[in-house]
């Protein structure tokens, strides 16, 4: 990781506006593991998957999903037991190169979802205003579960204001709701352990993923 320049990642006045000079199109989800090669990609293309299977348009309506590594392998491919697990799901694996994180996916992030606590603590230390913006995924899941979907903006409005308004009301419930044991919020590590331990941690992300997802675009999981 680089370190952090002082003044870099500093918002518009506006709460709901990305960072000066991008555009307020588009709303960056990065996803965060240790070495980019298995939680991260996966989380990532499950995350593809589903925005397509809900929205239909390529584009998802403006958001952009990306991963990176705390200790990435860059220029890696992901493990071949997570292209076995995308591939259970009917997510797409190609094309995926390892990424190390740096300064500049943080800044450009409008939500990082880390595998970990550890990894979660490891983005906010970089600064660029992260800590509200930042959570583990299953975290994320918890508090996106309490939220009233009837109070977010409707898709009619546009994916990405609903996005943002889901941001802000999870960071509001985050000291409010915490996870009943510290392992709650945890995604463990399956690199270098079997298929089956990659497909349980495959289950466990996917399913943490799916009132996310619904929660982003108001659209349920088709049955």
């Amino acid at each position: 990781m680089t370190a952090p320049d002082a003044g870099r990642g500093i918002r518009n006045g506006d709460e709901t506006g990305t960072f000066v000079g991008l555009p307020r199109d588009t709303f960056r989800i990065l996803h965060v593991s240790t070495g980019n090669v298995c939680r991260s990609p996966i989380t990532e293309r499950l995350t593809r998957h589903a925005l397509a299977d809900r929205l239909g348009d390529p584009l998802w309506g403006g958001l952009i999903v990306e991963s990176a590594g705390t200790w990435g392998h860059e220029g890696a491919p992901m493990e071949a037991n997570a292209e076995a697990v995308l591939a259970d799901f009917g997510a797409d694996a190609s094309g995926f190169v390892g990424r190390e994180l740096l300064d500049e996916h943080v800044i450009l992030a409008d939500l990082v979802l880390t595998a970990t606590r550890d990894h979660r603590a490891q983005v906010i230390s970089m600064g660029h205003s992260a800590g509200l913006r930042t959570f583990t995924l299953k975290e994320f899941t918890r508090l996106v579960r309490a939220i009233d979907p009837t109070t977010l903006p409707p898709l009619e409005d546009g994916v990405v204001e609903r996005a943002r308004a889901l941001v802000r009301a999870a960071a509001a419930l985050r000291g409010w709701l915490l996870a009943p044991t510290a392992e709650a919020d945890e995604v463990y590590d399956p690199y270098g352990a079997p298929l089956p331990f990659f497909r349980s941690v495959g289950d466990e992300i996917h399913q943490a993923l799916d009132p996310v997802v619904t929660a982003l675009t108001g659209v349920p999981a088709r049955a």
